[in-house]
């Protein structure tokens, strides 16, 4: 029963810090306050349902929002694409947890993860400049940047009062308080009373339904938008999975459980996909609201049922209050948020890390800003493979040896050559050991010693039968060896009859060994 008591009043108090960040997300996106709270309603309860995080509270992120109104911006006037790409994203996000891709989330590199998180802050920073200063707010970041000058001459002074003493409430609300009301509900009910008080003309929410929302069919879409459909619902896809992923692990680390990523992309799927039947915006697993479900008591689904719950009953009853909250309040509480998105555990260390790392954060960063979120997260990981294929390939050890073996008859050691390969041979390395094999002439025998090759890619095995067929001409007799595992590889893929006819050893003295008979039986 206690248990109970602890999930539900985690629950409300999880309602009450995401009302404010779901109008203001809402309103961000371009769909609408409305379309914020229901997807934080929507999502929330769907996601807590079928989900594989029993503590997390899930609904509309900073990172989704971004691209909700990139996809507002894209089909203006045209709520059933914009309402197809979530639908889209939420079929995407429940094949990601069919087949289990949840697992490599947890290997994408640092640097891109805070490249994209720092990116996101800064967008969300630089797109609330103009509804801070009460003018109409621009999709584009460059032409926000480029017409602050004119924005700034066009500021509304009761707008920026308002956006200026939220702002300041957000930031500086003693602890104490706020753990127990959150500075953003403070913000948005003190400020939105003060607007009225002193009856200043600002923007506000405006028109909120009160029931429950219209359904809405998101298929009946213009196939011509089909390629900016599928590309929007992929990045929303990839970015709530990663967002959901990594506020898991949040929750595992306070908790001390462990998720099921295979279930929560598929929660997080069905939620998002439910969405768009009523024209609410996406979102993913909210880190700091379920920080906030956790420190106060919450332990099992039904505190995020509840949340839903919770915030249903205040659309319902309390919608004409929200209809008079400024959108100046909203974005001084998202300003608030792309400050706590910036990614200052790496912002702390930036001048200690390596310049690899440097390049991927900074590159990653920049991209997401100016250029694209998807493309960012793709070249980040493309970077920081190839450097990590660099480091990998350096470590790898090829070496030419003489044999010191000792033969019984006269055979002359210096005909054999042994090359040494100690490490990964794929196709980063692959060319090292071709180089090698060039170097060597005036030899009748070259002995490959893969025994401590730890990883054998196709790549390596292809090089493998040019270097054969390489020493072949040149009269060199080519013997392998290997472990047992990899001479199974090799011969499963072989493209010819090559390595049929190649000689491979577990041991190198058996290689040795028969190099000695093989010049007993033709010099006999």
């Amino acid at each position: 029963m206690n248990n109970l008591k602890s999930n539900v009043f985690a629950g409300i108090t999880a309602s009450i810090v995401a009302l404010p960040l779901a109008l203001a997300f809402g309103v961000a996106s371009g769909a609408g306050a409305i379309a914020g709270l229901y997807g934080a309603i929507i999502l929330g309860f769907f996601a807590a349902l079928f989900g594989g995080t029993s503590t997390q509270i899930s609904g509309p992120t900073g990172p989704m929002t971004v691209i909700t109104a990139t996809a507002v911006a894209t089909f203006p006037n045209d709520l059933s694409s914009v309402m197809s790409v979530i639908f889209l994203s939420g079929l995407i996000q429940i094949s990601f947890g069919i087949v289990g891709i949840g697992k490599w989330i947890r290997y994408i590199p640092y640097p891109v993860i805070s490249g994209f998180m720092s990116g996101v802050g800064v967008i969300i920073l630089i797109l609330q400049i103009n509804p801070f200063l009460g003018v109409a707010s621009n999709s584009s970041i460059i032409l926000t940047i480029t017409n602050l000058f004119e924005t700034i001459k066009l500021a509304n002074y009761e707008s920026l009062i308002i956006a200026t003493i939220t702002l300041l409430i957000m930031f500086f609300t003693p602890k104490n308080i706020s753990k127990v009301v959150p500075s953003a509900l403070i913000a948005l009910v003190f400020v939105t009373y003060f607007s009225i008080y002193m009856s200043y003309s600002v923007d506000t929410i405006g028109n909120i339904p009160m029931g429950f929302p219209d359904f809405i069919l998101p298929f009946s879409f213009d196939l011509l938008n089909l390629k900016d459909i599928i590309t929007l619902a992929l990045t929303l896809a990839l970015l709530g999975s990663i967002d959901s992923l990594l506020t898991s692990l949040v929750a595992d680390n306070m908790t001390k459980t462990k998720h099921n990523p295979k279930k929560e992309l598929i929660g997080q799927g069905i939620g998002n996909t439910v969405c768009s039947f009523f024209g609410a915006i996406p979102g993913a697993g909210a880190t700091m609201r379920t920080v906030i479900n956790i420190n106060s008591g919450g332990t099992s689904k039904i505190s995020g049922i509840v949340h839903s719950i919770s915030l249903l009953l205040i659309v319902l009853f309390l919608a004409p209050f929200a209809e008079q909250i400024p959108l100046a309040v909203l974005s001084g509480i998202l300003i608030k948020v792309g400050f706590d998105i910036l990614d200052y555990k790496f912002l702390k260390v930036i001048t200690k890390v390596s310049r690899q790392d440097l390049l991927i954060m900074v590159t990653v960063f920049l991209l997401t800003v100016f250029v694209d979120l998807i493309m960012a997260v793709g070249v980040g990981i493309t970077i920081a493979s190839i450097l990590a294929v660099y480091q990998v390939s350096r470590k790898t050890r090829i070496k030419i040896q003489r044999t010191k073996t000792a033969f019984d008859i006269d055979i002359d050691n210096n005909n054999i050559n042994i090359i040494k390969i100690d490490g990964s041979l794929f196709f980063g390395t692959a060319s090292v050991l071709d180089t090698k094999i060039d170097s060597i002439k005036h030899k009748k025998f070259v002995i490959l010693d893969c025994k401590a090759v730890a990883f054998l890619d196709i790549s390596a095995i292809f090089s493998i039968e040019e270097i054969i067929e390489k020493l072949k001409t040149k009269n060199i007799k080519t013997i392998l060896v290997l472990k047992h595992a990899h001479k199974r590889k090799i011969l499963s893929v072989g493209t010819n009859q090559i390595f049929k006819d190649i000689n491979m050893y577990f041991h190198i003295d058996d290689a040795i060994n028969f190099t000695q008979k093989y010049e007993l039986k033709n010099n006999g």
